[in-house]
């Protein structure tokens, strides 16, 4: 077993035995770029600093261990340069001494040593006091135990590493016969590393506790680095500060992103939240149709079933069939991923605020027969609530007759939006358990 706390700084020979250097780095390429997604995790290239203080990189398979020494089979410039890998993670920079998340205890660690093979193979880091102890003994001195794998051992395909936010050390590199390096300036722009599939593959909620673990710096860059549906999914189970800090420290353009995927009255309870310049700046970036449900929304006061509801939902003209509500059915749940329990039965679909006529559940839908309307379908006896309702009162309409969400409507009787079962329990919890943010104007 080697570790990194002996390798870095140890000798460089040739294969006469002459000192050629150190080694200062080991490098490993990030998930995405291995030719076996999933498979072993090798370096794909080593830092050797020539005793002229140039920096070379060094093909792993090049190097052999000896006793503490790391024994080039030819001469440092004859040495084949590895294979250019955009994005490389630096261990001696981007891991040793860092946090990482453990994805199966689903918590930070601090990674005191990186254990690796002796091919080269990272095997995974060490969390132990021995890890620490390691660095401060010298290899001679540890014996055999100091090659022995740790009793903390966390696998490498375990852990999800937390950028630091800065480029990886290692530009400028010297290029030779054998040096593979940048020329001379040119820095490395470090791009966003997506996360490896087991974090991705993480309820939302367990995302988000993982993200409480964190400084609130470190959660914003995990959130960075996912796809915007998943993002948005964990930014609603993040507590309302770090909603805020995150938001606030994301590109505006990111941040738009992230809340294009986010149903209206969650974006707007997030805007509510954020300085009036930064809501207002990530407002613009909206689309439209999408600020405008927003603006609506976030005029409502806050603790009203306006400021509880949302314009997503799916409303259609009682002359539609079953077979054409099911249609619209399938495009509301995947282009907008809607999660439609009702369909609202409105005198006119195309207006912008039609009279609401009833109601007419997916399970209704699904067994009536393909000419049937939804006008014949549909529930006339409507439980209903006003804009300005008190939100408690909402949530017990909701628990006493039993609904998944109540239509909010007008004095003239036109759908205005809903409330949904989850928002209205929201209400029902303690001010530090709730999901939903408290809004600042």
């Amino acid at each position: 077993m080697l570790y990194l706390s002996h390798l870095l700084g140890a000798p460089v020979e040739d294969a006469q035995g002459t000192r050629v250097g150190k080694l200062t780095d080991v490098l490993v390429a990030p998930a995405q770029a291995r030719e076996e997604p999933g498979g072993p995790t090798y370096a794909s290239a080593l830092l050797v600093e020539g005793q002229d203080g140039r920096l070379w990189r060094v093909t792993p398979l090049a190097v052999q261990v000896r006793d503490h020494v790391l024994v080039l089979r030819m001469a440092l410039p004859e040495l084949p340069p590895p294979a250019a890998v955009e994005n490389e993670i630096s261990l001696a920079h981007e891991v040793l001494d860092k946090q990482a998340v453990d994805l199966e205890r689903r918590r930070p660690v601090r990674v005191n040593d990186v254990c690796l093979e002796q091919d080269w193979r990272v095997v995974g880091i060490d969390t132990s006091t021995w890890g620490l102890l390691r660095r401060l003994m010298p290899a001679w001195l540890l014996g055999a135990r100091g090659r022995e794998a740790p009793g903390s051992l966390i696998p490498w395909e375990r852990l999800e590493l937390l950028r630091e936010g800065e480029p990886t050390p290692g530009e400028g590199l010297e290029g030779g016969k054998g040096g593979a390096g940048r020329p001379e300036g040119q820095a490395r722009q470090e791009l966003r590393r997506p996360p490896s599939g087991p974090l991705a593959e993480l309820r939302p909620a367990d995302i988000a506790d993982i993200i409480h673990q964190l400084t609130p710096a470190q959660g914003a860059r995990l959130l960075d680095g996912l796809d915007d549906e998943t993002a948005a999914d964990i930014l609603q189970e993040v507590d309302t500060e770090r909603q805020t800090y995150i938001l606030e420290k994301l590109s505006a353009a990111r941040a738009a992103a992230i809340l294009r995927a986010m149903e209206p009255d969650e974006v707007a309870d997030l805007l509510a939240r954020l300085p009036e310049d930064r809501a207002q700046e990530l407002l613009r970036l909206l689309t439209p149709e999408e600020s405008e449900d927003v603006r609506e929304l976030l005029e409502y006061a806050e603790n009203s079933a306006g400021g509880l509801m949302t314009t997503d939902y799916l409303a259609l003209s009682g002359s539609r069939s079953s077979a054409e509500a099911l249609e619209a059915l399938r495009r509301h749940i995947l282009d907008q991923d809607g999660h439609a329990v009702y369909i609202y039965v409105v005198d006119d679909e195309e207006r912008d605020e039609p009279h609401l006529l009833g109601v007419v559940s997916i399970w209704n839908l699904l067994v009536a027969s393909p000419e049937q309307t939804l006008q014949e379908l549909m529930h006339r006896d409507l439980v209903t609530v006003r804009p300005e309702a008190d939100a408690l009162n909402v949530a017990e309409i909701i628990a006493k007759y039993n609904l998944f969400a109540v239509p909010v409507v007008n004095d003239e009787g036109a759908l205005q939006g809903i409330v949904t079962v989850d928002d209205a329990i929201d209400i029902l919890l303690p001010p530090e358990r709730r999901r939903r943010p408290l809004r600042r104007y």
